[in-house]
C-alpha cells in the first residue's frame, strides 16, 4: 500500500518539476544558505518545540537532499531507490499511529526550512496535514527598511501576542487591524488561540472552495472579519461562510489594491436631468435616513449634520423624504440601520466614524441601498465616505494667528489623533510658519484628561492665542474658546472660526445621486470612494471676526481666494517634520500622503497622544480611523 502512495507523490512532484521548468522556476527546494551569509545561519533564537503550518514549511537548510524533492516538498527519486523505501516506512508510521517526532526548522521571514525531518514533512504533506511540531529556530532579517522586512516585524508584534504564524497578509497594518478587530491586545489564551485557529482554517476551507482567490487567505479573512465580526465566523456553517465571501466578494478584491482608494475632490458638474427626470422624482421621492451617534441636544457635530438634512428637505422639497434616527449607539446600531432599510430609506448618511462597521455590514447585505458614512480614508468598497479638507481653513487660521503672535507662541487643541485631524494640526502650523518663522505652535489633545485640562496646560504656559474646538459646544459660556480665540484675562475673544458646511455638502451629494454621477464613479472604478470636498466647493469657510486688524482679514481673504483657485496649495514641499527630518513633498503624491499623516511639523511642540492615554470615546474612534501612531500604541 506504501510504495503506490510513494508512486502517487513521485508522480505529483514530477508535474510540479515540469511546471516550473515551464514558468522558468527552480524546480528543486530552495535552501536558506543560498541567500543568507555563514554568520547568520549560526545566529538564531531557539524558540523550543511548535507546532507550525505545513503550507509555511517551504525548503530546507542547507544542499544535502535538496533536489530530492520538487518544489512542492514532494518525492522525485526512484521507486527502487533506498530514499523511497524509507519515505514507504515513514508513511506506514503515518497510517497506522502518526508522525509524532518533531522536525527541525530555521526560520526566516516566517518562512521555514528544515535541516532535519525533510522525509516527515514530505510525508505529511501529501496526506494533506495542516500543522507539524518543530523545533525552531529563528533568524532575525536586516532592518534596512525592505518592504518585506517592514511586513515580518508588524508579523512578529502580532506573533509576540498570538504565538500564532497565520494569517498571513500582504499590508503590515493589516495586523494592527486583526488585533484591534478580535479585541486581543494582550497575550492569546490558548483557549482563544484554539477558537481562533478553528475559525481561520474553517474560513480557510471555504475561500478555496469558492473558486475566486484573487487575494491571499489572510487578506480575503481581515475583509470578512470587517464586515461580519468573528463571533459570526465562528458560529457560521461552511455553506453560510462561502454564501457570505460571495456578497462581499468586491470588498475582498479590494485587499489585494496597492491604493485601495479613489479620492474624489471636487463635486463636479452637475448634469442636467431634463423634464422627464424632474417628473420622474416629482413622483418617486428619495428616501434618505440620516443616523446619528448622539442627539442634536447633546451634540454640536449631530446639530450641524441635522441642520444640514434639514436644509436638503427644503432644497428638494416633493423630491426627497428625510428621516433622522438619533442616539444610535445606545442601541444597536445594525438593528436600526436595518430598521431604516425596512421603513424604505434607499439612501442612508452614518455621520460619525464609529459607525462605519456597522454601515459597512448593512451595506454589503443591502446593496440595493447606497450607504455613506463621514469618515476619511476608510477603504472599503460597498460605504462611500464623506470628509471636508477641514485643513485649507486651518491653514489660513494658522497664518491669522502668525500675524498675530508676535513672537509668541501659539496654542493648538485637538480631539482625536484621527485621519485628516494630522492634517489639520500641521496646516495651521505650517500657516503660523509662512509669516512667523520662528513662532511655536504647542499641541494638546482634549481627549487626554478633558478639554478644561488640556486648555489649562497651554494657558500654564503663558499662551493666550490658540486654535480651539472648531464647533461651538452646546454649553459654551461667553468666556469658553472656540476656533481661533485670543484669552484676554479669563475671557475668550473669538478670532476666526472653521465652518462645516453640512447642508451644502449634502445638496451638493444629492444632486449627483439624482443626476446617476455618483453612481457612474461607483461603477467606473473598482477601489473604495472618498468624497474629501474643500473650500472650493462650499463645505467649508472660515469665518473671521471683525476684530481682526483688517490688514490681517485682507490677507485671509487673499488666501481663502487663492485656495480656492487651486493656487495656494498648504503642503507644497520641502516640508520637515520634528527634529528637523526631511519630508517629500506631499504634493507630487497626491491626497493619500496628506490623509495618512501621521507625523507633526517641525515647529509643533508635542506629540500624538499614546493610546492608553486618551479617554473612552477617543479610542473606540481610533480603532477604526485612526493613524498608525496611535493604534500602534495600543499594542505596545
Amino acid at each position: 500500500m506504501a510504495d503506490s502512495y510513494y508512486q502517487d507523490a513521485r508522480k505529483k512532484a514530477r508535474r510540479e518539476f515540469h511546471a516550473c521548468i515551464a514558468a522558468g522556476k527552480y524546480p528543486y527546494l530552495p535552501r536558506l544558505d543560498e541567500f543568507l551569509p555563514p554568520e547568520k545561519l549560526n545566529h538564531g533564537t531557539d524558540l523550543g518545540i511548535v507546532q507550525i503550518p505545513l503550507e509555511l514549511v517551504s525548503g530546507t537548510r542547507s544542499g544535502g537532499r535538496t533536489q530530492a524533492f520538487a518544489r512542492n516538498f514532494l518525492p522525485l527519486l526512484p521507486v527502487d531507490s533506498e530514499f523511497a523505501q524509507k519515505w514507504e516506512h515513514l508513511c506506514k508510521a503515518q497510517l497506522d499511529e502518526g508522525i509524532r517526532d518533531p522536525i527541525t526548522v530555521w526560520e526566516y521571514l516566517n518562512r521555514f526550512y528544515v535541516e532535519e525531518g525533510n522525509k516527515r514533512a514530505s510525508v505529511l504533506k501529501y496526506f494533506g496535514a495542516v500543522n507539524i511540531y518543530a523545533r525552531v529556530k529563528r533568524i532575525l532579517p536586516e532592518q534596512n527598511g525592505a518592504p518585506e522586512t517592514v511586513l515580518y516585524n508588524a508579523f512578529l508584534d502580532y506573533w509576540k501576542l498570538s504565538r500564532l504564524y497565520f494569517p498571513e497578509f500582504s499590508k503590515p497594518e493589516s495586523y494592527g487591524r486583526l488585533l484591534r478587530l478580535l479585541g486581543q491586545e494582550e497575550p492569546w489564551s490558548e483557549e482563544f488561540q484554539r477558537a481562533f485557529s478553528t475559525a481561520y482554517y474553517h474560513f480557510k476551507s471555504a475561500y478555496e472552495s469558492s473558486g475566486d482567490r484573487s487575494v491571499s487567505t489572510g487578506d480575503a479573512m481581515l475583509a470578512y472579519l470587517q464586515i461580519y465580526g468573528f463571533q459570526s465566523l465562528r458560529d457560521s456553517e461552511p455553506a453560510a461562510i462561502r454564501k457570505a465571501i460571495a456578497k462581499a466578494r468586491e470588498e475582498i478584491d479590494l485587499q489585494g489594491e496597492d491604493h485601495p482608494v479613489d479620492v474624489k475632490l471636487d463635486p463636479g458638474k452637475e448634469k442636467k436631468t431634463g423634464i422627464l427626470g424632474i417628473t420622474r422624482y416629482a413622483f418617486k421621492p428619495i428616501q434618505a435616513a440620516f443616523l446619528h451617534d448622539k442627539t442634536p441636544e447633546r451634540s454640536s457635530w449631530t446639530r450641524g449634520h441635522e441642520l444640514g438634512r434639514q436644509h436638503v428637505e427644503q432644497v428638494f422639497q416633493g423630491e426627497l423624504d428625510t428621516t433622522p434616527y438619533f442616539d444610535v449607539l445606545d442601541q444597536d446600531p445594525g438593528a436600526v440601520l436595518e430598521q431604516a432599510i425596512q421603513e424604505g430609506n434607499t439612501l442612508i448618511f452614518t455621520t460619525s466614524p464609529r459607525l462605519l462597521p456597522a454601515s459597512l455590514r448593512a451595506a454589503v447585505e443591502h446593496p440595493e441601498v447606497t450607504v455613506f458614512n463621514c469618515s476619511l480614508n476608510a477603504s472599503h468598497r460597498y460605504v462611500r465616505t464623506y470628509y471636508a479638507r477641514m485643513y485649507e481653513a486651518k491653514f489660513i487660521s494658522g497664518a491669522i494667528a502668525g500675524s498675530l503672535s508676535r513672537g509668541e507662541p501659539v496654542g493648538y487643541l485637538c480631539d482625536y489623533p484621527i485621519y485628516g485631524q494630522i492634517a489639520g494640526i500641521n496646516a495651521f502650523a505650517l500657516g503660523v510658519e509662512m509669516v512667523n518663522p520662528t513662532a511655536r505652535v504647542y499641541l494638546e489633545w482634549s481627549s487626554v484628561g478633558g478639554l478644561d485640562a488640556a486648555l489649562k496646560r497651554l494657558t500654564d504656559r503663558g499662551i493666550r492665542l490658540i486654535s480651539s474646538q472648531d464647533i461651538k459646544s452646546l454649553s459654551c459660556q461667553e468666556h469658553e474658546a472656540y476656533g481661533l480665540a485670543i484669552l484676554d484675562g479669563g475671557t475668550a475673544v473669538n478670532l476666526a472660526t472653521p465652518v462645516w458646511n453640512w447642508g451644502a455638502y449634502y445638496e451638493a451629494l444629492i444632486r449627483r445621486i439624482r443626476d446617476k454621477s455618483l453612481k457612474s464613479e461607483y461603477s467606473g472604478s473598482s477601489k473604495a470612494l472618498n468624497y474629501y470636498w474643500g473650500m472650493s466647493a462650499g463645505v467649508v469657510e472660515l469665518r473671521c471676526s471683525d476684530r481682526l486688524p483688517d490688514s490681517t482679514r485682507r490677507l485671509a481673504d487673499l488666501l481663502t481666494a487663492a485656495v480656492c483657485a487651486g493656487i495656494c496649495i498648504p503642503f507644497r514641499g520641502p516640508l520637515y517634520a520634528q527634529g528637523h527630518q526631511r519630508m517629500e513633498d506631499c504634493a507630487q503624491y497626491g491626497m493619500e500622503q496628506i490623509i495618512r499623516m501621521d507625523w507633526l511639523n517641525d515647529n509643533i511642540a508635542g506629540t500624538i497622544p499614546a493610546y492608553q492615554d486618551m479617554d473612552e470615546t477617543a479610542r473606540a474612534t481610533v480603532d477604526i480611523v485612526g493613524v498608525e501612531p496611535a493604534a500602534k500604541e495600543k499594542k505596545s
